[in-house]
């Protein structure tokens, strides 16, 4: 199923045939062929109906005062926060559950609703670790506010725009859920405008970057960072979370982290979640910094960055490479 948006234009709600053929897909679980979704607009933002589907449970949702929320934009570093997360917290308690438990059940995606798989808001409710570790890719104006009112911490991780624009690119080839990404060069213009499934990337690291100056509780990262002193960003992740792990732990964490180790780790990888197409591309593909070389032409760069001037808050400082 194609895109069918341009700049300008209202993004229409999904198609009564890609409901038919979800409800098919639902009523029997042996067919396994993902349906690519269409974005919509909701509430302002393009989304699509596998992350809208279950809005009023997710709207509704009971956080608790001990929940820790991973917030990013898609493809900027989500999995590594989580399982470092996931580590620091049941590594040593509960060491079986890293062999045997995905990571993507482990950290529950909260507004996730895919046919044939719990939802989000059900991983959450029977799961037995406490805190919860819980991610979510939502602007900042659709979290659920019993996050707010609990005061819960909550991790943003931010990457470069260029970077974050290639790693999803990749991802919406290899993920059949994921509204069909065109071409490289139709891709680079939507996501210029903002029409990506979660909306514009700058309106998410602004909006993100604006409430933490008004919400204490947010730890706000940078992608670049972690590349470059993993056991640093690890240190002050520790601090925020008010964490004392012994310097031996915190080394095997940093090797366990690696993305080396973790494109191998078939409990981080993604390569058991059913919707992803290994052929195409892998979900962990290069982790690096500066890839985006490789794929801007001369010209895209320079529209980039006039474009990104305009529109990045300027107390943002991203680093496009080392």
């Amino acid at each position: 199923m194609g895109l069918k948006l341009t700049s300008g234009t209202t993004v229409s709600s999904y198609s009564t045939e890609t409901k038919a053929e979800e409800q098919k897909m639902s009523a029997d679980p042996a067919k396994e062929v993902p349906v690519r979704a269409e974005l919509f607009d909701f509430h302002g933002v393009p989304m699509i109906h596998y992350l809208t589907s279950n809005w009023e449970k997710v709207q509704s949702f009971q956080a608790r005062p001990d929940d820790i929320l991973v917030a990013t934009y898609p493809k900027a570093g989500t999995t590594w926060v989580s399982y470092i997360l996931d580590l620091l917290y049941f590594g040593q308690t509960s060491p079986e559950r890293q062999t045997s438990i995905p990571i993507y059940e482990r950290v529950p995606y909260l507004e996730s609703s895919f046919p044939n798989l719990d939802s989000g808001t059900e991983l959450l409710e029977k799961l037995p670790t406490s805190p919860r570790i819980i991610k979510t890719h939502f602007p900042v104006q659709f979290v659920p506010k019993s996050f707010w009112e609990q005061n819960c911490k909550i991790i943003y991780v931010a990457r470069n725009a260029k970077d974050n624009m290639v790693s999803y690119f990749h991802m919406d080839r290899m993920t059949l859920t994921q509204p069909d990404p065109g071409d490289w060069n139709t891709y680079f213009q939507r996501f210029m405008q903002g029409q990506m499934l979660y909306g514009s990337w700058y309106d998410h690291v602004n909006g993100w970057w604006k409430k933490k100056q008004s919400y204490t509780n947010i730890h706000y990262m940078f992608y670049e960072d972690m590349i470059e002193d993993t056991g640093r960003e690890i240190n002050k992740l520790c601090n925020f979370l008010g964490l004392s792990p012994s310097e031996q732990l915190k080394t095997q964490i940093s090797g366990k982290v690696n993305f080396n180790s973790m494109k191998n780790n078939n409990m981080v990888n993604y390569s058991t979640f059913g919707v992803m197409d290994f052929n195409v591309s892998r979900f962990m593909r290069k982790g690096k910094v500066g890839d985006w070389k490789n794929h801007f032409t001369v010209a895209q760069n320079e529209e980039f960055d006039e474009d990104y001037k305009k529109k990045i808050d300027p107390a943002l400082n991203f680093r496009t490479g080392f």
